[in-house]
């Protein structure tokens, strides 16, 4: 004799009141076969509807064992259980359950996609069915836009999309008219004719005689069990078409849990749209710090570039405040040439420096006098205005030649060109050859007075010395450093014999202003990563908000054989969308920032960051996955029987 295809031993099923609990199934012992239409009949309270999640694999025992075809469900996992709900039952609820957002072809294909059937095979055999069943001008209307009636035909039609074999009804007849009522019940029995095994849960005894064999229950136990006609013969099983590849329908499952992201998001726009806020705000906060910060460090470093950034001067003595430094006079010119040979060197400039009464006309200002070389320009940076520099011959000949700077024009030349005119350094009269851009100085003293001379005419014209004040190295940019500071001490200490000079590495203020606005980028960028969690916070309120909205939505999909995994994954895939969307939004404000802010100021702009922007990303995707996590895994470990009570 061949096994019942469904098989109740002893089953009890309890549930919590307070400390006491409440017995539901008390000792039931029951079997279906293959074939067969059953009507389990009882009021309100007796323990049917709880008989049914049971045989439909909704609900577990709280004692005894349940078969399906020998197979006993108690040992069973719970993806186990959602592949018989998928692959064997086919459930038509009461109250339809259908999923507002889909169409009625998209409410059918449901339980396709979690068996991993083709887009185009699935969506056919949809379409078929619910031709089949009197709604081919309904396809593509919404559960809103259906009749009571012919929403439970989309929920038959569902319930058929896999084959079917056993079809679980509760209460069909239950939320339609008398004539809705009837045809239901037809259909119901056109199915049994067809070989799909019928159970009909109901609490009125007319639809229960349209079933072969008519349960009784209440309070829990099973009282009476009557056929109206002999057992029929077991049909064989249908033939089942062959299981899809895991790694084509593992695709169909994510296809279908993005489409049902993005419905969700777009059927809550505003509630979407807030959640997306504090990602939104976090992501353009550190996108916008990166750039400010970057822009702020470009601009420093091209405003101390000009006061000759990553030279070296060369002081006589053993530092700032040697009292000997005075009578050290071994610097001299040879040694700027043999600094000039070095590889890394970029441009050497010796200097003498001296002060003196500057008088043109009837005028007398007291000014700096330096006496440099021509390479002295290239090492701080300075552009000319009008004129020319001096160059080599004018050194070699001691030439009574200047360069003012644009303060000293100002001062004594006001409304009129200077280059031509000779002016007095003391009693040694030079002629203006060049004048100088105006150019603010690293340590704000913006109005001083100077003029440059070639340091040959100073020593030997004007100070009557042949040792030089001082040195100072233009690198090369592609040199480090300091490296290049320890090769130009070695050479002097080797040309001196000891070492009676120090240096002055002015590529450490260049190294202090980078780390300077290094620590406040990174202390912006913490209170911007804080926004991002605050946001991250607020994502995965959000979604629990949602996982507790659309509980009963859990329920349905669980019903029709969805697996924890494709519950996990349709929130988890909500949250990073929410949170990429977010992102891609911050990183557009972070640029209309910077439009804004470059229209506004004229200092600096901001410099974007490849970096920063794809960071951005990650941390945006990041964030979904993280705080989203914990929605997505509560609803997918929801019960399906509990899920579909809660409204």
């Amino acid at each position: 004799m061949s096994k019942p295809l469904l098989e109740l031993l002893g089953v009890c099923r309890s549930f919590p009141a307070g400390e006491q609990q409440l017995t539901v199934l008390n000792n039931v012992n029951l079997s279906i076969e293959r074939g067969e239409m059953v009507a389990i009949v009882g009021a309100s309270g007796s323990g049917k509807s709880t008989l049914m999640n049971i045989l439909g694999c909704l609900d577990k025992p709280t004692a005894g064992r349940y078969l399906i075809n020998g197979q006993d469900t108690s040992a069973m996992e719970a993806d186990e259980l959602a592949l018989l709900r998928r692959e064997h039952f086919g459930f038509i609820f009461q109250r339809y359950h259908l999923l507002g957002d889909l169409t009625a072809v998209g409410n059918v294909e449901v339980p396709a996609v979690y068996a991993a059937k083709e887009r185009q095979q699935r969506q056919a055999r949809a379409e078929q069915l619910l031709t089949r069943l009197g709604l081919a001008a309904r396809l593509r209307h919404k559960p809103s836009q259906l009749s009571g009636g012919q929403q439970q035909r989309v929920s038959v039609a569902r319930a058929l999309m896999n084959g079917g074999d056993v079809i679980l009804a509760d209460e069909p007849t239950g939320a339609l008219d008398s004539h809705s009522g009837e045809e239901m019940m037809t259909l119901l029995q056109e199915l049994h004719q067809d070989g799909h095994t019928i159970i009909i849960v109901t609490h009125d005894m007319q639809v229960a005689q349209y079933a072969d064999r008519i349960i009784e229950i209440k309070d829990g136990v099973i009282f009476a069990d009557n056929r109206k006609s002999p057992r029929p013969p077991t049909p064989a099983a249908k033939p089942r078409s062959p299981t899809k590849r895991r790694w084509f329908g593992a695709m169909e499952r994510y296809l279908e849990a993005l489409k049902m992201a993005l419905l969700a998001m777009s059927s809550h726009r505003l509630r979407t749209f807030l959640t997306m806020l504090g990602i939104i705000i976090g992501i353009a906060s550190v996108v916008s710090v990166v750039a400010l910060g970057e822009g702020s460090r470009q601009a420093i470093l091209q405003n101390i570039s000009t006061m000759g950034t990553n030279t070296i001067d060369i002081r006589p003595g053993s530092g700032f405040g040697d009292r000997r430094s005075g009578r050290i006079r071994t610097l001299t010119a040879n040694d700027a040439d043999a600094l000039k040979t070095l590889p890394y060197v970029d441009s050497v400039t010796p200097s003498i420096s001296t002060s003196a009464t500057i008088r043109y006309d009837n005028q007398a200002v007291s000014a700096s006098v330096s006496g440099v070389g021509p390479e002295y320009f290239r090492v701080r940076g300075y552009e000319l205005s009008g004129g020319q520099f001096f160059d080599d011959t004018s050194v070699t000949t001691l030439a009574q030649e200047a360069v003012i700077d644009y303060n000293t024009e100002k001062a004594l030349f006001p409304g009129h060109d200077s280059i031509g005119q000779v002016i007095f350094l003391g009693s040694l009269p030079v002629r203006i050859i060049g004048v100088t851009e105006k150019k603010d100085s690293a340590f704000g003293n913006n109005d001083a007075l100077t003029i440059w001379v070639p340091y040959t005419t100073v020593g030997g014209r004007m100070v009557g010395q042949h040792y030089l004040n001082g040195i100072t190295v233009r690198i090369n940019q592609s040199a480090p450093s300091n490296a290049a500071e320890q090769g130009i001490i070695a050479l002097l200490k080797m040309r001196h014999g000891t070492q009676d000079f120090f240096t002055i590495n002015t590529d450490t203020i260049r190294q202090s202003i980078e780390k300077t606005t290094a620590t406040m980028t990174l202390l912006i960028s913490a209170i911007a990563v804080i926004s991002l969690v605050v946001g991250g916070i607020g994502v995965m309120n959000i979604m629990l908000v949602s996982v507790t909205e659309r509980t009963r939505e859990i329920g349905v999909r669980m019903a029709v054989g969805a697996r924890q995994g494709d519950i996990l994954r349709q929130f988890l895939i909500e949250a990073v969308l929410v949170c990429l969307c977010g992102g891609i939004l911050g990183i557009a404000l972070s640029f209309l920032i910077g439009a804004i802010f470059a229209s506004t100021s004229s200092n600096f702009t901001m410099i974007y960051s490849t970096s920063s922007i794809v960071a951005a990303f990650a941390c945006s995707t990041l964030i979904g996955v993280l705080f989203g996590f914990l929605p997505a895994r509560n609803a997918a470990k929801l019960d399906p029987v509990d899920a579909l009570a809660r409204e």
